[in-house]
């Protein structure tokens, strides 16, 4: 395929010290590029938040000029031909360009190469290949501008040999889509991820976590996942069924709330009905344990919050889990009721934290030695009634209220 070529007018590639690393880089018989996700996203109007650079030097010689020019280099991957460059504070990957020798997954072995065009390929969808030279030209040597143009994610050559590489790319593929894409996925890429799902099984749980929670909070996660779901795959990803209707009420539900897109909160509503559900994400996707916590505290009994609690029921509830906990637990319930996202009082209940902050239980064990209880279990015990009390009494600040709460904790 030949060169397809395109300006992009890009202040940030004008911009230091992005500008002046480049300008140290392309010279004296070498060429470096912005690679990848930022020319995507450039082209597209997405943001930006990372930029590598690919070049035709070799990592001793990426070393050698950037440390000439004042800047720090870290060899993070030189097997790989990866020099970490940090101008300004800001860290930039510069890799030399490669060409594969023998591909078996993620391991496969490379050769460094001055090629433009096979390094290109060597990349796992059409979109991505993209380069930009630092005059603003984009270079296109897999068709990356007509899918850019047309939203399409798609494999470049061919589809099942891409997903052999590397399996996470079944993955991947929808997540890029979700992100990027308009209308229905590429239907050889959805029949190369379909055939090669079995394996997905082969790859470590702590990637497939990452682009799973990286899916979830893409734009058009919700027909990604339906496809995903009528496929097969996301069943084996998850190991249950989803339930893609609480997923995408989640999804309305943050939106009408102007709540950020929490990717954890989201895989509750996708595939959390019973503690057991949290136990089964943590082993399969190795969930970090504030994210198995967080799933664990949305299945505690979410069936039994409704807007019938009422603002103390409410209130209680609040004091017990905390803010964030508690916003979590009553979206989860308010996904699987049959009011929706436009209902005032489940509204009412779900942003109860932004009307009240739980106080702190006033009662302390000093109050009751002073009324004869000796320190050890009786104490503890005293506590817990008075706080039980304190919190069904729908949280009283005055003395002569929590001096009847305390007095009558010690009848129990």
């Amino acid at each position: 395929m030949t060169e397809a070529a395109r300006r992009l007018d890009a202040e940030w590639l004008r911009t230091a010290p992005l500008a002046d690393l480049l300008a140290v880089l392309d010279r004296a018989g070498e060429e470096a590029r912005v690679v990848g996700g930022a020319v995507r996203n450039g082209l597209l109007g997405e943001p930006i938040s990372e930029i590598d650079i690919a070049t035709t030097a070799v990592p001793d010689e990426v070393m050698r000029r950037v440390e000439a020019a004042g800047f720090k280099a870290v060899p993070t991957g030189l097997d790989h031909g990866t020099v970490t460059v940090v101008a300004a504070g800001r860290p930039y990957e510069v890799t030399t360009l490669r060409e594969d020798v023998e591909t078996f997954g993620r391991h496969a072995r490379v050769a460094f190469g001055r090629d433009w065009k096979r390094d290109a390929e060597r990349r796992d969808f059409t979109i991505n290949a993209l380069s930009l030279s630092r005059d603003g030209t984009v270079h296109d040597y897999v068709g990356g501008l007509a899918d850019i143009a047309a939203r399409r994610v798609r494999f470049i050559g061919n589809a099942a040999g891409r997903i052999a590489e590397d399996y996470l790319r079944i993955l991947r593929f929808f997540r890029f889509h979700a992100a990027y894409g308009e209308g229905a996925p590429d239907p050889d890429g959805v029949a190369a991820c379909i055939d090669g799902r079995a394996g997905l099984d082969r790859l470590s749980r702590e990637r497939i976590r990452m682009e799973v929670l990286k899916l979830l909070v893409a734009r058009h996660s919700v027909p990604a996942l339906a496809v995903m779901t009528e496929a097969g795959l996301l069943e084996q990803v998850l190991g249950g069924v989803p339930l893609l209707a609480s997923f995408a009420n989640m999804i309305k539900l943050e939106a009408v709330l102007a709540l950020s897109p929490d990717a954890v909160r989201r895989l509750g509503a996708l595939s959390v009905s019973v503690v057991e559900d949290a136990e089964r994400l943590r082993e399969r996707l190795r969930l970090a344990n504030t994210e198995f916590e967080g799933l664990a505290s949305m299945a505690d009994g979410w069936w039994r919050i409704s807007p019938e609690l009422g603002e103390p029921g409410g209130r209680a509830l609040l004091y017990r889990l905390g803010p964030d906990r508690f916003i979590d637990r009553v979206l989860l319930a308010w996904t699987r009721s049959p009011q929706g996202a436009a209902d005032n009082p489940w509204r009412l209940l779900a942003t109860l934290p932004v009307r009240w902050t739980a106080p702190a239980f006033p009662l302390k064990a000093a109050d009751f030695l002073e009324r004869g209880v000796p320190k050890g279990k009786r104490l503890g015990a005293a506590l817990r009634a008075a706080e039980q009390a304190w919190i069904a009494a729908d949280f009283p600040a005055d003395s002569r209220t929590l001096a009847a709460i305390a007095d009558a904790a010690l009848r129990h």
